[in-house]
């Protein structure tokens, strides 16, 4: 037992001396991280913000003034007056503005009549999403409009229906606050498994790795060598993430940090799993390397949750997303920044992350093999 030590502890030390003299392994765990949540942080959202929206009032009014000073008061929209229709859609064309609102000439005389004057609402559709964010603020607009109008009347509502809406865990309906923590998860897999793809084949291309083997080390000292340093080195990445997501971005982080730390432990052994595995069956480390990226990153980026929604997917590729380890880690982490600590989301995701580690550390053990062939 001593001599089995002393030989793990050399060989972590070993990994360590490798770690600290390899500024790769350093920038993939700490500057790659804090990189991506930068230009994901600031670059990447799918809330709209100063849309440009036209406005073409055909008989200018009190009415049509009141209106528009919705869209002019608003931080959804950017304004811009035209004075007919045809101007307003060139210059949709022409890329200048988003959509467009008409108010036709009889919409003063209709709405003081206590009419529903008809309001025309182009919108270019090329970013569906985009196009039906416009479409719901100026729907929102109106609606805020006509209410403002009926109170001042002393009329109440007009509607006997009164839609109060309460949003729950993300009230600032904040794109970032949903993002960034599944950014979170996308930047561990890519951590964890590229650091450890490339560790066994850099072994291979040095030589060393048949210094290794005519040792008394075995396969398990090996590994877990490997693990252990580049685990460590993957957490501290975890932990700049998480300072940097609260820190900058201003998440909340509502949920218990051992929880947060039980599951991103869970993670990093899959994902380190992944990339020994990975890494004992690709010699190269350009090859591993394009390897971990296609079947860790990319999965993670597309099929975990992060951004697209899986219940929305074909029913084939819902069931893909289940071998994707990311994806129960985006639901655990949503869960804890956002939600707090939701036990009936949390544990069966907890479960499904201790599962794959296995598997995947499993996995790596029955690849790896102490011989050259």
């Amino acid at each position: 037992m001593t001599s089995l030590l002393m030989r793990l502890r050399g060989l972590v030390r070993k990994e360590t001396l490798q770690i600290l003299r390899d500024p790769s392994s350093i920038a993939i765990a700490f500057i790659l991280p804090t990189v991506l949540l930068l230009l994901f942080g600031y670059g990447v959202s799918l809330d709209a913000r100063h849309v440009g929206l036209g406005l073409v009032v055909d008989a200018p009014s009190a009415e049509a003034a009141s209106f528009t000073a919705e869209f002019r008061h608003s931080t959804y929209f950017t304004p811009h007056d035209f004075a007919t229709e045809p101007a307003a859609e060139a210059a949709m064309k022409d890329g200048d503005i988003d959509g467009f609102v008409w108010l036709q000439g009889d919409f003063a005389r209709r709405s003081a009549a206590g009419q529903s004057p008809p309001i025309g609402l182009f919108v270019n559709g090329i970013d569906a999403n985009n196009a039906r964010l416009i479409e719901n603020y100026v729907q929102q607009s109106w609606t805020d409009w006509v209410a403002h109008r009926a109170a001042l009347a002393g009329n109440g509502n007009i509607s006997p229906i009164q839609l109060e809406p309460r949003i729950w865990f993300n009230p600032a309906v904040s794109s970032r606050d949903y993002l960034v923590p599944g950014l979170i998860a996308v930047i561990m897999t890519l951590t964890g498994a590229l650091l450890t793809a490339l560790v066994i084949a850099r072994e291979w291309e040095r030589g060393t790795m048949e210094a290794l083997m005519v040792t008394k080390v075995s396969v398990n000292e090996i590994l877990i060598s490997k693990i252990i340093p580049y685990f460590l080195l993957g957490m501290g990445g975890m932990v700049v993430s998480v300072l940097i997501a609260t820190g900058l971005f201003g998440v909340p982080l509502l949920g218990s940090l051992i929880v947060l730390g039980v599951a991103s432990s869970l993670f990093m052994l899959a994902s380190l799993g992944m990339g020994l595995l990975i890494s004992t069956v690709a010699k190269n480390q350009f090859v591993a390397g394009q390897i971990a990226i296609i079947t860790t990153f990319l999965p993670a980026f597309i099929l975990s949750g992060f951004i697209f929604d899986i219940s929305s997917m074909p029913a084939p590729i819902q069931w893909l997303t289940h071998i994707v380890a990311a994806r129960y880690f985006v639901a655990i982490l949503q869960s804890l920044f956002l939600a707090g600590t939701v036990w009936s989301v949390i544990l069966p995701n907890l479960f499904a992350l201790l599962v794959m580690a296995v598997v995947f550390l499993g996995l790596a053990r029955l690849a790896a093999r102490k011989r050259l062939d």
